[in-house]
């Protein structure tokens, strides 16, 4: 039972999906307090209204439907997006991208090292043939 759940847990899937959760979480962290402090601030400069929740509002039969605050959430997704692109995926492709790289370099010098030996195996047993015909 405990072996089962030791290979889901080591599976790199599922170390990589915590990591995100993680990592997701603190990029939203950011995003919040960039969009509390600076973004909310410009809306209020520019609207007259501390956040985008007030703006483009339309109440009807006492239902109001508030664009300002769809608007609002569609921004803080860009935002979360374009950081986590940027901070996140785009330094973990690098890093794969020079890993991978770095294996296909020593793997091309492993087959190097095995065609200079086959090619002194060569040498060898032709050299043998040579000195067999010669005697």
């Amino acid at each position: 039972m405990f072996n089962g759940f030791k290979k889901f847990i080591s599976r790199g899937s599922v170390i990589d999906m915590a990591v995100g959760v993680v990592m997701g979480g603190a990029v939203t962290a950011v995003v919040n307090s960039i969009v509390k402090n600076i973004i909310n601030p410009l809306i209020a400069i520019i609207c007259g209204k501390p956040d985008l929740d007030g703006v483009l509002t339309i109440t009807i039969n006492g239902a109001t439907i508030s664009f300002g605050a769809v608007i609002g959430s569609v921004l803080n997704f860009l935002i979360i997006a374009v950081a986590v692109y940027f901070f996140i995926v785009l330094p973990i492709n690098k890093l794969r991208e020079m890993g991978v790289n770095f294996l296909n370099i020593e793997k091309e010098k492993t087959d190097e090292e095995k065609r200079k030996e086959r090619e002194e195996k060569m040498i060898k047993v032709l050299e043998d043939i040579r000195d067999s015909v010669s005697k």
